[in-house]
């Protein structure tokens, strides 16, 4: 589904060069739900820009359902990501003066694509992630967490393969927290999206079949469920 081969991100500041990725090497299997932990500056978000096409990598390759990004133009990249990647920001990305419904239309808009039937993908977007009877309030009057839920529908609306979420739920208390891992956790068992999550929170971590730890630019260390461990391993993190 995701493979992903010596990965090398570098960033330039003047003569400064900065190597955030370090030759990661990943592998993602479809309808997978993989965490991804790691102090700041780790390198965990910059990989999932790399994951959705919104960087070039300095070098390696990224294959999803068996197309290299690396070697796309920006604008086959462009394409191919609102085909199939859905992101989910830790800031939302709403506009605030369009009502609920507009925004988990719009890439349908920017994309020339908005039919009846994309109509009634909408409406039981709506429903599923409980926000039927506010699609005609505008997003500024939105909790955190209902901003979330708008988010979370506006990603999935074109049923992308794959689902990228930066710190989903940063922004939310635990139990708001907790409705929307649920969610996103429902999606990935109905409809077998692959999801890859940035998160510092492992709680919201704790809801995905593999955990992986970055440091320094390079994977540290990768937790599975299946794992024996896996329960001891949880326990002494959240003591």
């Amino acid at each position: 589904m995701i493979n992903v081969k010596g990965l090398t991100k570098e960033f330039k500041q003047g003569q400064e060069i900065t190597q955030v990725l370090k030759g990661v090497d990943l592998n993602v299997e479809e309808g997978e739900f993989v965490a991804i932990m790691g102090p700041s500056g780790s390198g965990k978000s910059t990989l999932l820009q790399l994951l959705g096409g919104l960087d070039i990598p300095t070098e390696g390759e990224i294959s999803i359902n068996q197309s290299n990004l690396s070697e796309m133009t920006e604008k086959e990249r462009t394409i191919f990501r609102r085909k199939y990647i859905g992101f989910i920001f830790q800031n939302y990305q709403l506009l605030p003066t369009l009502t609920v419904e507009e925004n988990i239309a719009f890439p349908l808009h920017a994309d020339g694509s908005l039919t009846k039937e994309k109509n009634q993908i909408i409406y039981e977007l709506l429903d599923s992630v409980g926000l039927k009877g506010l699609r005609q309030k505008r997003a500024n009057l939105l909790s955190g967490g209902q901003q979330q839920r708008v988010a979370i529908a506006r990603a999935l609306v074109n049923r992308p393969s794959v689902l990228l979420a930066d710190e989903p739920t940063g922004n939310l208390d635990r139990n708001k927290a907790e409705e929307i891992l649920g969610l996103i956790s429902r999606f990935n068992r109905e409809n077998n999206q692959t999801i890859i999550m940035v998160t510092h929170d492992i709680f919201a971590a704790g809801f995905a079949d593999r955990i992986i730890l970055f440091r320094d630019g390079v994977i540290d260390q990768v937790i599975s469920r299946k794992d024996e461990d896996y329960a001891k391993y949880m326990a002494n993190f959240m003591a």
